[in-house]
């Protein structure tokens, strides 16, 4: 599952990583945060149709790159904070869909070389770092969802965040689909020239240098299956003291994983 600002964020810097998992398999959403509705410099276009606009371009996208799902929660491009209404639409769509891996931008990136972070691009991103803990992942954390509207609690298997240039745990060769990626891409045609394909690439190729990669897109990845397996330190019980009669092994929260699939 891919959760993101606006229309075209996921195509710049998660399509390859995209088309490569949906042809091993994978079962693909995406969850565009905002409406897209302010992406526009021409004094004749109105809010109202940019959004539509862009929306449509967002289903082509999708469509090229074999993304199964994709989930508008149109919130005002431009306006977005990680407020209570935001957190509990993003944590509603991953209890519904309940992907083994979610792939979001970095709040922490504010900007890299000359390009400055949209404001929109930061909230979104920790708008998903709060759905992991504890948004998503936790029974009593905004419990509507679970007693109103049935949506066991979630938490996914890793978490992979967009790297601009910095600190990268994962170089993911895309070599073999970055024409996929660049048609999905010039999907956007509201926002994107094709004399900026170039530069993209150069991007993907900066990315795969490490590795000896042609194209490459780069994560940081934080694993949460290895935090669960971690095995936890026990504190030995203080003499005299009788323990409470009760199971120590953690009641299961939630349904069990999906076999056979895997789900981004």
């Amino acid at each position: 599952m891919a959760i993101y600002a606006h229309p075209d964020d996921a195509e710049f810097g998660m399509a390859g990583t995209v088309a490569k998992w949906v042809k091993a398999g994978v079962e693909f959403t995406y969850c565009m945060v905002t409406n897209g509705a302010s992406g526009s410099q021409d004094p004749e276009m109105t809010r109202a149709r940019l959004r539509e606009i862009r929306m449509s371009e967002q289903r082509e996208a999708a469509r090229i790159l074999g993304v199964k799902n994709v989930v508008f929660l149109e919130f005002e491009d431009g306006y977005l904070e990680p407020t209570i209404d935001v957190r509990r639409a993003v944590a509603r769509q991953i209890r519904i869909h309940r992907p083994d891996v979610i792939f979001t931008m970095d709040p922490t990136t504010r900007y890299a070389g000359s390009y400055v972070n949209h404001p929109d691009h930061i909230a979104a991103a920790e708008v998903v770092l709060r759905s992991i803990n504890p948004d998503a992942s936790t029974r009593q954390m905004l419990p509507e969802l679970w007693q109103n509207e049935k949506l066991e609690p979630h938490k996914p298997k890793a978490l992979f965040l967009m790297s601009l240039g910095g600190k990268s745990d994962a170089i993911i060769d895309i070599s073999s689909v970055v024409e996929t990626k660049i048609k999905a891409l010039l999907a956007h045609g509201s926002q994107i020239e094709p004399e900026a394909v170039e530069f993209v690439r150069g991007w993907m190729r900066e990315a795969g240098k490490a590795k000896g990669y042609r194209y490459a897109e780069a994560f940081k990845v934080l694993n949460f299956e290895e935090e669960n397996a971690r095995p936890r330190e026990r504190k030995a019980p203080r003499a005299r003291v009788r323990r409470a009669s009760r199971s120590t092994t953690p009641s299961r929260r939630g349904r069990p994983s999906r076999r056979g699939r895997s789900t981004g």
